[in-house]
């Protein structure tokens, strides 16, 4: 049997009734989101400007390991002889592969949140409430990437235009970033069923 999913519920158990902000469920009803920007201001307050921390810090994170590569492969070449430095053509290949498992692994941890996320107390979480899993903090990541890549620093201005702060990645990927103090005292924890 698959993973449950929880939600709160709308207060409507009718098949096929509708409620603005919710999305489709299996059984025609509507499942609502999770975190309600008009309701729990708290939750998305300063949540921007805590990213863009958050991400500085993450890619300190992430750029230790690759600079120690780097250094190891400068040394390991000149001890062989130049031969060792062929190696500097595995460092970017690494590096993409470095960072997607950091951020799965991260985002789909037990936290849902990167270092710099938990530094910042920020965690991610899908739109129905649900923690983040493994492939969905790798594909946020790449989708995150992708989006910077052509949008440059322009797509923090997505997050300035809507009430949940979300970027455009998020959007797409349907997950939302809030604080995480915040969460555990406004939104109850999710129940097995």
């Amino acid at each position: 049997m698959g993973r449950g999913v929880w939600y709160r519920g709308s207060g409507n158990s009718g098949g096929g009734a509708s409620n603005a902000g919710g999305a489709w469920r299996n059984d025609g009803g509507v499942q609502p989101h999770a975190f309600d920007p008009d309701f729990q201001p708290e939750l998305f307050r300063g949540v921007l400007t805590r990213r863009v921390f958050a991400f500085l810090i993450d890619l300190v994170v992430l750029s230790i390991p690759v600079i120690l590569a780097v250094i190891f492969i400068f040394f390991f070449g000149i001890i062989t002889l130049s031969l060792g430095w062929v190696l500097f053509g595995l460092v970017s290949p690494a590096t993409v592969i470095w960072a997607i498992v950091y951020y799965g692994s991260s985002l789909g941890g037990p936290h849902s949140a990167t270092v710099g996320m938990r530094v910042m107390d920020l965690e991610l979480r899908t739109w129905y409430g649900a923690p983040g899993y493994f492939v969905l903090g790798a594909t946020h990541a790449v989708l995150f990437w992708v989006s910077i890549s052509f949008l440059t620093p322009l797509v923090l201005l997505v997050g300035l235009f809507n009430g949940r702060r979300r970027l455009l990645h998020d959007i797409i990927l349907g997950t939302v970033v809030i604080n995480s103090s915040v969460r555990t005292q406004v939104v109850p924890q999710p129940r097995a069923y």
